[in-house]
């Protein structure tokens, strides 16, 4: 079982055992409850003990993100309070929704139980990146780091422009256009469309090509005398020599191409495990203040 996943089976899914327990006793305990004069409500004896669960679930909850940004806490392991996270949080699901007794409202109380299943929500989304990228990212580095295949694309970039250089001035403006059109890393959105523009001088590379096979073909079958073809040959060696540049520039540029692609995927996967904290932080402490203002309004003005 791979690191990233194992933080779900922690101590023989321990968690998932508590978390099942607390959803099954929060229904139970509503379906026996029976309000009277009243449908079930935030009001009801249960509500209020659902609604005092419910708010000390999530101020444990938010404690996470201080706790594993601490390196020497003594009260379990850094795992383990992950694996409490993600299921105590989704046990939270059950006891959020039975403690407003499913009535719903333009309110404060509503705003914070919507809040809160957003979070969680968005919470589910990050379990699945970290169970499921990590293992794509490996897969795609094929036992590389990202630093080496950065470093290598570096490399071939610079002894393209060197090889471009001795071939002709218009090849050496194509592969520069490449290395420049080529982004790999940068904000959140940059590493989400990381792009690199290798393809299109590939396309271009194969066509200089191509044009000057046709043309040497041609010139060939225009030379009426074997003297001629002679002078031809001799007149042209730059040009095979161009010519053999150019295919050396697309093996280069292949490689490129593949080693871009690799990184461009790396950092989208790298992107994607974390862009959903960007959603996930801030609602949390909107969440916070939300309940803040439904505690403060259901204990001074009820």
């Amino acid at each position: 079982m791979s690191m990233h996943s194992s933080f779900l089976a922690h101590a023989n899914l321990r968690w998932l055992w508590v978390a099942i327990g607390l959803a099954l006793a929060t229904i139970i305990a509503y379906a026996w409850h029976t309000p009277a004069g009243a449908p079930p409500n935030g009001g009801t004896p249960l509500g209020y003990t659902l609604g005092t669960l419910g708010a000390l679930l999530i101020l444990w909850l938010m404690w996470f993100g201080i706790r594993k940004r601490s390196y020497r806490g003594s009260i379990g392991t850094l795992r383990g309070w992950l694996s409490a996270h993600v299921y105590l949080g989704t046990a939270l699901v059950f006891v959020g929704l039975l403690h407003s007794g499913f009535q719903f409202g333009w309110n404060v109380h509503t705003l914070a139980l919507v809040l809160m299943l957003v979070v969680i929500f968005s919470g589910f989304f990050g379990v699945f990146a970290y169970v499921r990228y990590p293992t794509l990212m490996t897969r795609n580095r094929q036992d590389a780091t990202r630093d080496a295949m950065l470093e290598e694309i570096s490399e071939i970039d610079q002894n393209a422009l060197m090889l471009a250089d001795s071939v002709d001035p218009k090849i050496h403006a194509i592969v520069l256009r490449s290395i420049e059109n080529t982004k790999l890393g940068g904000g959140v959105w940059d590493q989400l469309t990381a792009r690199d523009d290798s393809e299109a001088a590939l396309a271009r590379l194969r066509e200089a090509v191509a044009q000057r096979e046709q043309q040497k073909k041609q010139n060939t079958r225009e030379m009426p005398t074997m003297f001629a073809m002679l002078d031809f040959l001799a007149g042209n060696a730059g040009n095979d020599q161009q010519s053999e540049g150019l295919r050396k520039l697309i093996d280069l540029l292949s490689r490129k191409k593949s080693l871009a692609s690799r990184v461009a995927r790396d950092i989208q996967f790298q992107a994607l495990m974390e862009i959903w904290l960007y959603i996930h932080v801030p609602l949390s402490f909107g969440l916070l203040a939300a309940l803040t203002a439904h505690i403060v309004s259901v204990l001074f003005y009820w």
